[in-house]
């Protein structure tokens, strides 16, 4: 039962965007219900814009909007950092927590970049910091890693996480549709930024595997400490290479710690039509954890988006309220282990590899001849005639030799791919897609 004798928790929140706004209206419109799960009133009291004239949503009181950010960020019990990016955002979620303040962000990026100093910085003020919603939107992936599964060993997660990526790889599969072609479809209905680079270069995708990583192995992994691969190669031929083999291509998020030590990679893979993450679809994310005793588990659902994402947002708010009306803290993030760093040529993998190819005899014997001097086995080979524009001073068609190795590292098998790309009768860029 809410104790209406107490002064209510205050909340101040940051950015009224999307999710800003979105989250103000729950705040504001569920404020009586959620002050009943908290036990204790609950009141939005400052909300920080750039441009206070711009903001017009009905929910939100017009006394409350103010381009002053420190202000509210250092005069409120809870602050709610949606501003994204990474300065100021840190700036503000610091002077919050120094001002004793618990913290609840969307933020991946500045916690893939500065969360241990921002982790430390709470604990020792002791007050929270909650970001169910900087990893996988309205998908509870973040919480289970922190409290459910801290009894077990976390040994790998793999999944998808950006749902432009996967937006646009879907059109590009279910229409036939070119990336570009793609892109401007996902740009026009809203799934993707007029500047879409942090999406389909895989750097959102590598700043919530930069947080997954930290949070499943208790060890600090940064985003320089994750290799990208984006969206941005993958053509139609790729698609059309994967659908005629019942396969699709997803953007995956791929976090381990094996004996070599830890690794996280963003990578675009083919994956059989029969995974359950190729029924991933739209905006929607799904994530599967590996642990020694939980063994398999998977979180899906809706990964982006104003309104599912504040569902998150809230969720945390309520978190660290009820921490407040009850007089403690939830558990500290401790980044006790300081596990190495897995070079790249550990992870081994399958790889389909496709190369343009002038049309004449030896030409696959040659190619087979630089894959065995480097040790990398072919596991499969298949030639699609596919005529294209000839080029200057060439007269033959032009075919499409598509390969697929059995395991290796990536490092020996792109060497292995430059060699043959040297070959006089390769041309054109090749393509590189890891097999799940």
């Amino acid at each position: 039962m809410a104790q209406h004798n107490e002064a209510p928790i205050r909340v101040g929140l940051l950015g009224a965007g999307t999710v800003g706004s979105q989250t103000a209206r729950l705040l504001v419109e569920q404020r009586d219900e959620l002050s009943q799960r908290i036990g204790r009133d609950i009141e939005l009291v400052g909300v920080a814009c750039l441009d206070p004239d711009e903001v017009d949503f009905p929910w939100i009181d017009r006394s409350l909007l103010t381009s002053d950010t420190m202000a509210v960020a250092t005069n409120a019990d809870i602050v709610v950092e949606l501003i994204g990016g990474l300065e100021p955002a840190r700036t503000f979620v610091l002077a919050a927590i120094e001002s004793g303040a618990s913290v609840v962000t969307a933020n991946k990026a500045l916690l893939a970049k500065y969360g241990p100093e921002i982790y430390q910085a709470a604990e020792a003020k002791g007050v929270d910091i909650y970001f169910e919603a900087a990893v996988g939107g309205a998908i509870p992936i973040v919480r289970p890693l922190r409290e459910s599964l801290v009894g077990d060993k976390v040994t790998s997660m793999l999944g998808i996480v950006n749902g432009t990526t996967n937006y646009i790889l879907d059109e590009m599969t279910t229409k036939g549709l070119d990336f570009d072609v793609a892109l401007k479809d996902a740009q026009a209905k809203g799934y993707a930024e007029a500047d879409p680079t942090g999406d389909i270069e895989g750097h959102d995708a590598a700043n919530k595997a930069a947080i997954m990583a930290t949070l499943g192995f208790h060890t600090n992994i940064g985003i320089d400490d994750v290799t990208v691969e984006g969206i941005t190669k993958v053509t139609a031929d790729d698609i059309a290479a994967a659908t005629a083999e019942h396969k699709v291509v997803k953007l995956l998020a791929v976090v381990e710690n094996g004996e070599a030590g830890v690794s996280a990679r963003v990578y675009p893979a083919l994956i059989d039509e029969n995974h359950p993450l190729a029924s991933v679809h739209g905006s929607f994310n799904a994530v599967f954890v590996k642990a020694e005793a939980a063994d398999d588990l998977m979180f899906y659902g809706r990964g982006a988006g104003g309104a599912p994402t504040a569902s998150a947002v809230v969720g945390d708010v309520v978190t660290v309220a009820r921490h407040i009306a009850q007089g403690c803290t939830g558990p500290a993030i401790t980044l006790y282990n300081d596990l190495p760093k897995a070079p790249i040529e550990a992870s081994k993998a399958a790889f389909a590899v496709r190369f343009v190819i002038h049309d004449k005899p030896g030409v696959l014997a040659a190619i087979a001849e630089e894959f065995a001097k480097r040790g990398v086995s072919i596991n499969g080979v298949n030639q699609d005639l596919k005529p294209t524009l000839h080029e200057p001073g060439y007269s033959g068609e032009l075919q499409q030799l598509r390969l697929v190795t059995h395991l290796t590292d990536e490092v020996t098998l792109r060497e292995t791919v430059e060699a043959v790309c040297r070959l006089d009768f390769v041309t054109g860029e090749p393509s590189i897609l890891r097999v799940l």
